[in-house]
């Protein structure tokens, strides 16, 4: 046995003490970490990949759905000898544990059913009459004063716009005006869009500005057939604004039911009959936003030709240059017309004068143009005031749909 230096040195008697052996793993705890992750994510990609359920995790609710009649009949016939105040007591502790909530009289409030297998999706109304108002998000507005009931057609939301004895929506419901007179001189037409939700400003363009100008109603709002309604007694045209997908949806939103370029026909034209079930009355329809919709030519086709086949015309507010509006119309042979001026772009008194100078200007150029604005105090007063001279500089302010047949004329 060989001896080193170190120990023959080390004191007698005692042992070199031993170092102990550390049990070493053949992976640090890093890796096993990585490694767990990687399962867990193999196991979640393999769940997606096989998994057969359409809506990738989407939330669902399942409800109820029982035979009203059956629940009735159970719920009313009490107990032989029993008395009436404990069965009624007990009727009502049956229907919390067994049956859905009831929604209070004229309460509705809209779910969404989705087929788990196909992923097929089906608004469906809890409240009174759901049955008959399947997938509408209030009740469908009741007819308007003043409208023709030949030219309305029940669909499952409300009364629609169609075609009847030859009359048409667009002839029936355009405002009186001199044609005669406009056939021979320039004319300007302006459209006050965004009306319907706001009471106030609705009623301020109502009632102070003339009546030769068009009012644009959204399908929002509490009540805006009562709106709509109140500018027909005022002898103003109005058309129907339509909600339809901009460039950077859902970062800017029209609103519910807006129709989508991702949509099929079907689902478009399910929404498109619940916006013309909001009022009566109006003469045509027009883009609300939309820019990516109305370039979209598979999308805005189905949607101009059921709006011709329903005696509709359509006004493009001009907000999108790749729009394809005005050929589609023409395809069908439909009243079309398109805005020229945007007023009150940059909303000052300054700038409104401005805009509406340069749609004098297009007047005496083309014969007709077209102004749009909404209903802005400001928009309001300047156009008011503008209007009131206008007829001294030789042109005349007509309704949106003379000015469209003028167009369409010439």
């Amino acid at each position: 046995m060989t001896e080193t230096a170190d120990d023959l040195s080390a004191p007698l008697g005692q042992d070199k003490p031993r170092r102990k052996r550390r049990l070493r793993l053949p992976f640090t705890a890093m890796q096993a970490l990585a490694v767990l992750l990687g399962l867990f994510l193999l196991t979640f990609a393999g769940f997606a990949i096989f998994n057969k359920d359409p809506l990738g995790g989407e939330p669902m609710t399942r409800i109820a759905i029982s035979e009203k009649g059956a629940d009735k009949a159970a719920d009313e016939k009490p107990a032989a000898g029993q008395d009436s105040k404990q069965a009624s007591k007990q009727d009502g502790k049956h229907d919390s544990q067994e049956a859905p909530k009831q929604a209070a009289p004229g309460e509705q409030k809209t779910i969404t059913m989705i087929d788990g297998s196909t992923g097929a999706r089906h608004d469906v109304v809890i409240g009174e009459d759901a049955g008959d108002k399947a997938g509408a998000a209030s009740a469908p507005p009741p007819v308007m004063a003043g409208i023709n009931p030949k030219l309305l057609e029940k669909s499952r939301y409300g009364m629609i716009p169609v075609v009847a004895d030859g009359l048409k929506p667009f002839n029936v419901y355009a405002a009186d005006a001199d044609r005669a007179k406009a056939a021979k001189m320039p004319v300007v037409a302006i459209v006050i869009g965004g009306l319907g939700v706001g009471a106030a400003k609705t009623a301020d363009a109502i009632m102070r500005l003339p009546a030769a100008v068009t009012l644009a109603f959204t399908p929002y709002g509490t009540d805006p057939g009562k709106l709509a309604e109140r500018a027909r007694a005022q002898r103003h045209e109005i058309f129907l604004q339509i909600p339809m997908e901009p460039y950077d949806f859902p970062d800017n939103d029209p609103g519910p039911q807006t129709l989508l370029t991702s949509l099929s026909a079907d689902q478009n034209m399910d929404r498109l009959y619940w916006h013309f079930s909001r009022m009566q009355g109006y003469a045509g329809i027009t883009n609300f936003m939309g820019a990516r919709f109305v370039a979209t030519e598979p999308a805005m086709q189905p949607i101009i030709r059921e709006a011709a086949k329903r005696g509709l015309g359509f006004f493009d507010d001009g907000s999108s240059p790749r729009s394809i509006a005005a050929q589609a119309a023409a395809n069908q042979a439909m009243p079309f017309g398109k805005g020229d001026i945007a007023i009150d772009v940059v909303p000052t008194p300054t700038e409104i004068d401005r805009a509406l100078n340069k749609l004098e200007s297009a007047a005496r150029e083309r014969g007709a143009a077209v102004g749009t604005a909404s209903a802005l105090p400001v928009s309001i007063e300047r156009i008011g005031a503008w209007t009131k001279t206008l007829g001294d500089r030789g042109i005349l302010l007509v309704p949106l749909t003379t000015a469209m047949l003028k167009s369409k004329s010439s």
